[in-house]
């Protein structure tokens, strides 16, 4: 697992980035866990947009994860190919289990072609291996966190992060999440062992603005350059400041430092909320 860089032979080559996919064993996807994807291009289901700058974008065909690893709490399982996914930023694992069923996992750093993992209390404390916290030891680092028993990983599950287990209580198990944050989760929830692999996703550069298209980014332009009608930062005659008394939305509401959390009721599990400055808690 690396970076390549390219000689600039043309002008998308010059500042371009990209994985050398040397961790990848197989270039198609198991065909029973794949399905078909629709580009929505970011509308609802009443078609109205609720998301800008989406639209277009190479097709995909949808990888379908077990985030739910309790399910084969016990049963052995064989890692037969590490894999691309396009719908995500980690490397995915096909996973061969004892009974004969096939399930994707997210392929945590150090988890190999021809490795053995297993879930559950009994399994041992090693990449790709799934146990609940309250079987986890004190500083482990783990992936793919449920919030609710038996629901599913819900959080870290990005490439390159991973969470560590910090204290435990009674019925809680307090975890540092990578935003800095500390929380309790609830001990009974599983989590799977490990750092989420492909760690220099963040290091990548797409090159060109067309590299950025094939995802399905479209482009954004900045308020500024709008006219007022358009935005409250948009007029005037040449390069100005926006003139106003704090950065404004399309839609004038603050743009920066407005808190938008709205979920009172998982508070009480945030032990310290992440760090946003030299020192601040927000």
């Amino acid at each position: 697992m690396g970076l390549k860089t390219f000689k600039p032979i043309t002008a998308g080559m010059r500042k371009l980035v990209r994985p050398d996919f040397a961790e990848i064993t197989r270039d198609y996807p198991e065909k029973s866990l794949i399905r078909s994807l629709k580009k929505r291009g970011g509308r609802n289901s009443q078609g109205r947009m609720t998301v800008r700058h989406r639209g277009g974008g190479h097709k995909r065909r949808y990888r379908v994860i077990n985030f739910r690893r309790q399910d084969k709490a016990g049963v052995e399982g064989n890692v037969v190919s590490v894999e691309y996914d396009p719908n995500r930023s980690a490397r995915i694992a096909l996973v061969e289990y004892t009974d004969g069923d096939k399930r994707y996992i997210l392929c945590p750093i150090g988890l190999k072609v021809d490795d053995g993992i297993m879930a559950g209390p009994e399994a041992d404390v090693k990449p790709g291996n799934a146990r609940p916290l309250s079987a986890m030891p004190l500083g482990t680092m783990i992936h793919n966190i449920e919030l609710q028993p038996g629901k599913g990983g819900q959080i870290v599950r990005s490439a390159g992060v991973a969470a560590q287990v910090m204290a435990k209580e009674e019925r809680y198990t307090q975890l540092r999440l990578p935003s800095g944050e500390i929380r309790r989760v609830l001990s009974q929830c599983y989590a799977t062992i490990g750092q989420v692999g492909n760690s220099e996703h963040q290091a990548t550069s797409f090159g060109k603005a067309g590299r950025v298209r094939w995802l399905g980014r479209r482009p954004q332009v900045r308020g500024k350059v709008m006219n007022p009608n358009d935005h409250p930062h948009g007029g005037g005659e040449a390069r100005n400041s926006i003139g106003l008394k704090y950065p404004k939305t399309k839609w004038g509401k603050h743009a920066l430092g407005v808190k938008t959390r709205r979920n009172k009721k998982s508070n009480k599990f945030i032990v310290r909320r992440r760090r946003i400055g030299y020192g601040q808690v927000n």
